[in-house]
């Protein structure tokens, strides 16, 4: 993996990244405190966790899925 992304965009994704991580963990406490067959809010919590997780990956690495697949993003 090649760089493509600059010390601007990794800061954005790792920032952007700990705030899904953290709202998706929170997401799957509640579901699992409110009712452990609330099967959407613990989705939602999976998905917005995973997605957080990947983001601090591509900040780590300094390097976006995106601008990877040819889009131009304006970070």
């Amino acid at each position: 993996m090649q760089c493509n992304i600059d010390a601007r965009g990794r800061r954005l994704r790792l920032i952007s990244g700990i705030l899904c991580g953290t709202i998706g963990g929170a997401l799957i406490i509640l579901a699992l405190v409110r009712d452990p067959w609330s099967w959407r809010l613990l989705l939602g919590g999976v998905g917005l966790l995973a997605l957080g997780l990947f983001q601090v990956f591509e900040a780590r690495k300094g390097w976006c899925i995106v601008r990877a697949l040819g889009f131009k993003t304006p970070v």
